[in-house]
């Protein structure tokens, strides 16, 4: 059963005198539309898994959990300030393919990426360019 939901703008006393009532049902409906129409659309999609970013003083950290996936069977490419990690896992007869992109800040030394697969974690390591890098200053008393 559809259930049609009426919007009505919030009223405020006079913080938004002069803006326009429709200004936000726009923005609303593509909400509505998006949410409605994404169990459609996720299986067009490659599956994407979870990524954790971290990082210290001297590097960017990538960790991403793919169980089940052999080490040949996973890319690592960084290209134009992106890092993708591209993985296919074999269950049975059925092969899933894995990818995610996840955008990684200009202070990188992309000549010095590495990157370790072990127990189903992949961790990928960033170095931090040399100006990026915290420094501490010492502060004289005269």
């Amino acid at each position: 059963m559809n259930r049609i939901i009426r919007y009505t703008y919030p009223r405020s006393a006079n913080l938004f005198a002069n803006r326009n009532p429709w200004a936000g049902l726009e923005s609303e409906v593509d909400r509505l539309f998006e949410s409605a129409l994404a169990d459609l659309a996720a299986p067009a999609r490659a599956p994407r898994f979870p990524v954790d970013l971290y990082e210290d003083k001297d590097n960017t950290y990538v960790r991403a959990e793919l169980p089940g996936v052999s080490r040949e069977a996973i890319a690592v490419e960084m290209v134009d300030g992106y890092l993708t990690i591209a993985a296919t896992r074999k269950q049975g007869e059925e092969t899933f393919s894995l990818n995610r992109s996840v955008a990684i800040p200009e202070a990188v030394q992309a000549d010095k990426v590495t990157a370790a697969y072990e127990n189903g974690v992949l961790t990928v390591t960033l170095p931090k360019q040399e100006q990026v890098k915290p420094r501490k200053i010492n502060v004289s008393v005269n």
